[in-house]
């Protein structure tokens, strides 16, 4: 177990030689689309595309084939080895889903990317299905720890999000999941919500640290320290030893000028290019510091 007494500058180090031991140089770098956006039924406090909260977000339907496949195109270019397909709501009509396979099946076709898809709630069929097209990862957040997620959303229970995980995972997909940190949790929430994804032997474990967006219920919400926003990313690699841990939404708005930082703490990939309601900084900025990371890396 990591204990809380054990200071930061210690818990750093400690994150950086797993990191070392378990994932090398590696440094993976995906980008996603929102490709249907808003109107989601769901009250999840710190979303903005939920239709309970007033948010500027904007709201439309499925994008269309084509799109994907240049966003997936444009994915590639900028460095990405993956390109997520996700969508807002608690999850897709078979309408929606056999045109999300059909995109997957093109971009397979002509774009040398590894296909991710977040659609929500889906059943065994559905996901064999997309399993079939292409999709290789699969992504559903926990977001927190189950003691802890009652306070965040009340319209699904955590075992919810369970069981759309194990079932991804017996038909044969990659698992992508991970949450958001700043949410009033504790550090004994992170450790509990590591343990869990070490024990669904997830793939990849994505933090997101919360932008409190304007119009929902986090909106005035306190940004946590840096402190204590390393010494998560580092709590994670520890308990997590060789999964992918991916810095996501808040790494360049919150850390600012502490991103680096991060990658010392046990981080190994990132999104680059743009979050689902927010901007990222630019690709430019992005991919120089990923060389310069790997540099520190090897020392």
């Amino acid at each position: 177990m990591v204990s809380a007494r054990i200071p930061t500058f210690k818990l750093i180090w400690m994150a950086n030689r797993e990191r070392e031991v378990y994932t090398g140089q590696k440094l993976e770098l995906c980008s996603i689309t929102n490709a249907k956006a808003g109107r989601c039924k769901e009250d999840c406090k710190f979303c903005a595309q939920s239709e309970r909260h007033r948010t500027p977000t904007p709201i439309y339907p499925l994008k269309d084939k084509e799109t994907l496949l240049k966003e997936a195109e444009r994915a590639k270019a900028i460095g990405a080895q993956r390109f997520g397909i996700v969508t807002s709501g608690a999850g897709v009509s078979q309408k929606e889903l056999e045109k999300i396979i059909e995109a997957i099946q093109e971009i397979k076709r002509k774009v040398e990317i590894k296909l991710c898809a977040s659609l929500g709630f889906l059943n065994r069929d559905s996901l064999l299905a997309l399993k079939k097209a292409g999709l290789e990862r699969y992504h559903h957040n926990i977001e927190t720890s189950p003691e802890f997620f009652h306070q965040v959303v009340s319209t699904h229970g955590f075992e919810k999000r369970i069981k759309t995980i194990k079932t991804a995972k017996q038909v044969g997909l990659e698992l992508c999941s991970g949450g958001i940190i700043a949410l009033g949790e504790t550090e004994e929430d992170r450790v509990r919500m590591a343990s869990i994804l070490k024990g669904l032997k997830v793939d990849s474990v994505p933090i997101n640290i919360l932008l409190p967006i304007p119009g929902t219920p986090y909106q005035e919400t306190p940004p946590l320290s840096i402190c204590e926003i390393i010494r998560a990313i580092a709590i994670f690699r520890l308990i997590l030893e060789d999964r992918t841990i991916r810095i996501a939404a808040g790494r360049d708005s919150i850390l600012k000028d502490f991103q680096g930082l991060a990658f010392m703490a046990g981080a190994n990939a990132m999104i680059i290019g743009g979050y689902l309601t927010t901007k990222a900084r630019d690709v430019g900025e992005d991919q120089r510091m990923v060389e310069e990371i790997k540099r520190l890396w090897i020392g």
